[in-house]
């Protein structure tokens, strides 16, 4: 049954990614006429294939969305694709603007809308951006496990990256890249598990034959890898949050808006799930997080329904 016939929702998700079809299928399930606006840019759209998600490991996270969209669908969800460009409070909830010049309006919103990763400088790093570089080693660790792995230091966080990357090879090579030298304890924690360290600036990373090769350094030097890790920066696509006003939190990894456990933010109303709030979201944490908050906001909106009810039968009797 699909009996979204109007342009005004209980709910709209901005967001059309894990978390926001997860949120979907259960207000869809819920019977609530709901919204998603999906701009068609996922985090892990570089990925052939995702790990970790029960069921579909090993598979494509765009496969998953695909699936995702057809479920959700069936529950008579409606899907557009578009970016919102301005979000705002009403009388009656809320109004979002889109790209394509038009307008809706929810009781409800909920923000997923996920983030980018911002890359370091580095020639020949965006180019391997999910195929042999990577950011998480629970995604994408086993895949190259036994075998040369180097660690493409960002900051501070870059040494924790590297023993947590040892898990998987003992051919880990911590690369500091301008960064910093390790502290005297952290040089001897690395080498302890034998994490060797390549000074020198990387200026270029290697490929041959399509694959990830290795890097290479500004004194000429070139170091032979078979994958590499880093830690860019995440930049979360949260400007709906911060049109609504949304408080922040300073985290190490960037500044986020605050959420409680069921995704509720400092607006009432208004719920946000995923990378767009928590930076290690990956694809079941996102799908879990956001089911949670379709819940709440399915929950809130019942209260706001039998106040209504009762309401009106008061000004019948």
């Amino acid at each position: 049954m699909n009996h979204n016939t109007s342009n005004h929702w209980d709910v709209i998700v901005i967001g059309g990614g894990s978390a926001g079809l997860s949120a979907a299928l259960m207000l869809g399930r819920a019977r609530r006429r709901v919204l998603v606006l999906d701009a068609g840019a996922p985090r892990n759209r570089f990925a052939a294939h995702m790990h970790g998600m029960l069921g579909r490991d090993g598979t494509s996270p765009l496969a998953l969305l695909a699936d995702g969209r057809r479920e959700v669908e069936s529950y008579g969800v409606v899907v557009r694709s578009a970016s919102v460009v301005r979000t705002c409070s009403t009388e009656r909830g809320f109004t979002v603007e889109t790209d394509d010049g038009g307008t809706a309006d929810a009781r409800k919103l909920l923000v997923a809308t996920g983030a980018r990763d911002e890359l370091p400088d580095v020639p020949g790093l965006a180019e391997f951006w999910g195929r042999g570089a990577a950011v998480c080693p629970y995604c994408d660790g086993y895949e190259v496990r036994d075998r040369p792995i180097g660690i493409l230091a960002t900051g501070p966080a870059s040494v924790t990256q590297a023993q947590l990357l040892r898990q998987w090879s003992s051919s880990i090579i911590y690369l500091p890249n301008g960064t910093g030298a390790p502290t005297e304890d952290e040089a001897t924690a690395l080498e302890a598990r034998g994490i060797r360290v390549e000074d020198g600036v990387v200026d270029r990373v290697i490929g041959r034959d399509g694959q990830l090769a290795g890097v290479g350094m500004a004194d000429g030097r070139i170091v032979e890898l078979d994958a590499i890790f880093t830690a860019p920066t995440l930049v979360p696509f949260d400007e709906p949050l911060r049109q609504l006003g949304a408080e922040r939190t300073e985290q190490q990894w960037g500044s986020f808006a605050t959420v409680e456990p069921t995704g509720q933010t400092s607006v009432p109303g208004v719920w946000a799930a995923g990378n767009v709030v928590t930076p290690f979201a990956n694809v079941p944490y996102a799908v879990g997080v956001a089911a949670l908050a379709a819940g709440s906001i399915n929950h809130e909106l019942i209260l706001e329904d039998v106040a209504l009810a009762v309401a009106a039968q008061h000004r019948h009797e």
